[in-house]
């Protein structure tokens, strides 16, 4: 008997229902909170199978908010992410790791500025049906964490009390939605 061939399925981002988020410490004490209001991502897996999948996400650095424009002006500048010379963060999967049947922990390289590193995220599965037009829909929230220094996001500030002004882990915060493509 023949074995079934698996059909390749792409996906496209919903950019309506998804964004990427971040959070930093800032003073030590709080967390401030931002976003890239422009990205992308091509998602392919074999049938509906998203252990197979391969994805490659891309986020304008020039789309950073954090709701204070000169927070945001600084983050773009070559303190930080240096948005005139390195446009996008990348990242790229590399293999993915089922736990259950919501959750999976997705390996990738990230690419931030000139440097890329491997990250791992944990993924979760909030589900796949079909919205009210017929489209095929997928639905993901993903988490993470990564050093800012790793990827020479060096900028900082003493602070009279000790400590820093700008915390060194940055958690990734992901609500992304994806559409099966015909």
């Amino acid at each position: 008997m023949a074995e079934k061939t698996a059909v390749k399925t792409k996906w496209s981002l919903d950019p309506a229902h998804s964004e990427i988020g971040f959070r930093v410490k800032h003073m030590m004490i709080t967390s401030v909170s931002g976003t890239f209001d422009k990205f992308d991502a091509v998602v392919e897996t074999e049938d509906e199978d998203f252990t197979t999948a391969t994805i490659e996400f891309t986020a304008d650095v020039d789309s950073i908010t954090t709701h204070n424009a000169d927070r945001d002006k600084h983050l773009k500048s070559d303190d930080f992410f240096a948005a005139d010379k390195y446009p996008q963060i990348k990242f790229k999967s590399t293999r993915i790791e089922k736990k259950d049947d919501q959750n999976f922990i997705l390996h990738g390289d990230l690419t931030i500025r000139d440097v890329t590193k491997p990250i791992v995220l944990d993924v979760e599965l909030g589900g796949v049906g079909k919205d009210p037009w017929g489209n095929q829909k997928a639905g993901f929230s993903i988490t993470g964490k990564i050093k800012r220094t790793d990827y020479k996001l060096n900028w900082n500030a003493a602070l009279e009390t000790g400590g820093v002004l700008v915390g060194e882990e940055v958690k990734i915060n992901a609500e992304v939605q994806l559409v099966k493509q015909a």
